[in-house]
């Protein structure tokens, strides 16, 4: 494809249900075999596919990058060191890995040139999610470039509301986050290619029916990229299996032997399957040996056509492919003896190690993994930094795979991606069922260690967490487990479905369709194939069987545990969940953080703050191994947050004293004035002849003024009623010129003239002793708070 200048490109759009995907060609990236701008809403992503060098791998060295830039969301890196964009994020891998198993089975066998795909984001609108745009817009890219491909494909989001029972295509990211189903469907209107979801408990025919509208979208999509190809695609290049006569002859001759080895030794081949079905030891070498003995029978030692051992090998394992496909789809037999439905045999045990919070090991056939579980305090846990800005995963789970799983010796370290991706999956089918903060306020770290691989072990991760979760005390929603489906097709329109497939049949088939839920529905999927596509009956008919199985590994599950147990294990860390109303999470954290440190410092326990999800709580979660530590915190909280009415009643210490007064601290960070004539029945001249610094004295509450001043009285309300009917309203009494509490003449009272409130030297917010302008200090601006904020409403 050419164009007259650089100012002309190709533009069109591409319709997904009612939104709209807008696509550029030639405005960057020239020197690429492919390059595309697609763009929805104001989310922009750029595609390039770029074609290297030939390298014999022994596989197709595609690479498929998803970068998402932090200036696309207007985010500046919180770092205070580091301002470069890290490495990608897990959700990041995850896109780009749905982008990878969509395109790759669609390249034409046997290339062996490098291929690159790399989407970048530039311009995220919070709003579309870029994961789709970028599907498309490679969709379109392969389908442009000079690279042979086997499309057109196309794939789209789809969002499921059960209360609504509407389907959504390409919802935005506010309505997949409050939907029953987010599917991802990658393929054609024939068939579909990858799917990939997570759910709340759907059913299986809400998944049917959403495969048959996303293929409905995907033909349509699929129209229009086939015109864009016509219209603006290169001319594709002579890569693959592109034979030249010479070439093609010593293929054909060579497949002619392996014909004629399968023939001779088929007895020998299905002996060596069944026995690798099993994973039991096998005679391959003499096997081969044999052969090349054999055919080069009668031939000189130096003859141009003598059959080598390696020339062997690889007919061997030509052949034992097709002898199990064969095995399966006409005898129904499989490579360990199962019948197509049949499940391995199941151990399952819980408690597997003694200090660890939760544990539990889960075994299918040979494969088997160790899950375990660990509880924390939510400031554990894991702060994401990406486009969207910062959040917060108080559910984790990681899955780890090393060498000696499979029995062999490798690179022992960071995961790979297929860690990732499996780690992820069996994440999003326990998400779901995980309780909310609100109701468990721990961060929950999972991890599975998968001791011995054959196939199905982020499935088995899946149950072996269910496990381990309910050992360890955490509330889930209801058990969940998973199976892994399989398919042998002969391409013709002939299938089988196998149910729990091992690693031979995951090698040699057609599909592995991995289903995780409860027993009300649905909670993950994953797939993945080798074909250029599924009919959705396919998909159907798995789920359906998928069922089956999911249920009958589920009963095996619950022998071992039946219930979440109700107590957390001993070593895990003990955590209190308090809520207040979140228009005081201010004045619980103090200025600059100091009161919850202080919190902190005092009672030796951790205290976080956050808001529920609608901001009208704030959640204060108080952990420590030590229960003496939480219960002090939780005290000094929940007094601090109580709301104080008249009339209540209080322990306090006396923490300072004034010729007017005490000051009485009642509860954390609340004090309030005990009036010289709340003291005593008698006329008290000092307060420091009835208390001293430190005392601890019964206070009442008296008054609480509107700014949120609190009164304090030690006496009891008939005490009070005495001294008023004592006092009347002439001598020193609480109302007299000199002492009463209107007057602003007296000496002594509580609002009098020199010794009242407002104007005399001793009193409460008198003139120059008052409260508001007085030498004594009283209950001024600058004195100590009388306590907290107000609250609007009682703590719970």
């Amino acid at each position: 494809m050419s164009y007259p200048n650089y100012l002309q490109t190709y533009q069109t759009e591409i319709k997904v249900g009612e939104k709209v995907i807008k696509i550029e060609i030639g405005k960057f990236s020239e020197q690429v075999t492919a390059a595309v701008l697609a763009s929805c809403g104001e989310t922009v992503v750029h595609t390039t596919v770029a074609l290297g060098r030939e390298v014999d791998l022994g596989y197709f060295p595609l690479s498929v990058e998803f970068a998402e830039k932090l200036f696309a969301g207007g985010i500046i890196k919180g770092s205070q060191w580091v301002k470069r964009d890290g490495r990608p994020t897990d959700d990041a891998i995850l896109k780009g890995r749905v982008i990878d198993r969509t395109m790759r089975p669609l390249f034409p066998e046997g290339i062996r040139n490098e291929v690159q795909i790399i989407n970048t984001v530039f311009s995220f609108d919070k709003e579309n999610d870029a994961d789709m745009v970028a599907l498309v817009g490679t969709a379109v890219a392969l389908q442009v470039s000079a690279i042979p491909f086997d499309g057109p494909v196309a794939g789209l989001r789809v969002g499921y509301h059960k209360s609504t029972g509407e389907y959504l295509f390409n919802p935005t990211i506010a309505e997949t986050a409050t939907a029953d189903l987010d599917l991802v469907v990658s393929g054609s209107g024939d068939s579909i290619v990858m799917v990939e979801a997570g759910a709340k408990e759907v059913s299986e025919d809400v998944l049917i029916e959403a495969f048959r509208l996303a293929q409905e979208q995907l033909g349509q999509m699929c129209q229009q990229i086939v015109k864009i190809g016509e219209e603006a695609g290169r001319e594709k290049l002579a890569l693959g299996n592109v034979l030249t006569p010479e070439q093609q002859a010593a293929a054909d001759a060579d497949a002619a032997l392996q014909a004629e080895v399968g023939k001779r030794y088929l007895d020998q081949i299905r002996e060596l399957v069944q026995l690798e079905g099993k994973l039991l030891p096998t005679n391959k070498s003499e096997l081969i040996e044999q052969i090349v003995s054999e055919m080069n029978a009668g031939k000189a030692e130096d003859a141009a056509d003598l059959i080598t051992a390696k020339q062997v090998g690889g007919w061997l394992y030509a052949l034992m492919k097709q002898t199990a496909r064969d095995m399966i789809l006409e005898e129904g037999i499989r490579p360990d003896g199962r019948k197509v439905t049949e499940i391995r045999p199941i151990w399952c045990e819980v408690d597997v190690f003694p200090r660890t919070h939760g544990s539990a090991m889960f075994k299918r056939g040979a494969t088997q993994g160790v899950t375990i579980t660990t509880l924390g305090a939510p400031s554990l846990g894991q702060t994401i930094e990406d486009m969207e800005g910062q959040s917060v995963r108080h559910y984790i789970h990681h899955y780890n795979m090393p060498p000696y799983a499979s029995g062999e010796a490798g690179r022992f370290g960071a995961p790979k991606r297929r860690e990732i991706g499996h780690g992820a999956l069996a994440e999003r089918a326990l998400v779901p069922m995980i309780p909310p903060q609100e109701e468990f306020p721990y961060t929950i770290h999972v991890v599975t260690e998968i001791m011995s691989s054959n196939g199905s072990t982020s499935m088995a991760s899946v149950c072996g967490s269910t496990m381990s979760l309910m050992a360890a005390g955490v509330p889930i929603k209801a058990p969940v487990a998973g199976i892994a489906m399989g398919l042998m097709s002969d391409g013709k329109g002939k299938y089988v479905v196998l149910s729990d497939i091992q690693g031979m049949e995951d090698h040699v088939g057609d599909m592995d369709f991995k289903v995780a839920g409860t027993k009300d529905g649905v909670t993950a999927l994953q797939m993945d194939i080798k074909l250029k596509g599924l009919p959705s009956e396919v998909l159907t008919q798995a789920l359906s069987q998928a069922r089956e199985g999911r249920m009958h590994i589920m009963g095996k599950m619950m022998e071992a545990i039946s219930e979440t147990r109700t107590q957390l294990s001993p070593f895990a860390p003990k955590i209190v969940q308090l809520t207040i109303p979140a228009n005081r999470i201010g004045e619980l954290i103090g200025p600059g953080g100091k009161m919850i440190k202080s919190i902190i410092e005092n009672t030796g326990a951790q205290v976080d703050v956050d808001e529920n999800e609608d901001k009208t709580l704030g959640l204060v979660n108080i952990s420590s191994p030590d229960q003496a530590a939480i219960d002090k915190a939780v005290s000094f909280i929940q007094g601090m947050m109580r709301v104080v009415e008249i009339g209540d009643e209080f322990d306090g210490t006396v923490v300072r004293i004034e010729k007017y007064g005490a000051f009485v601290n009642f509860l954390p960070n609340r004090d309030g004035l005990v009036h010289v004539s709340a003291m005593s029945t008698e006329y008290v001249e000092d307060p420091s002849t009835i208390v001293k610094l430190g005392d601890v004295v019964h206070v009442r509450v008296s008054d609480i003024q509107d700014d949120g001043k609190i009164k304090l009285s030690m006496l009891t309300a008939e005490q009070e009623a005495q001294v008023r009917e004592q006092r009347g309203n002439g001598g020193t009494g609480e109302r007299s010129d000199r002492g009463g509490d209107r007057d602003r003449g007296g000496r002594g009272g509580f609002r009098g003239g020199r010794g009242g409130d407002r104007g005399g030297r001793g009193g409460f917010r008198g003139g120059r002793g008052g409260d508001r302008g007085g030498r004594s200090g009283g209950f001024s601006r600058g004195g100590a708070r009388p306590g907290g904020l107000r609250p609007q409403q009682q703590y719970d």
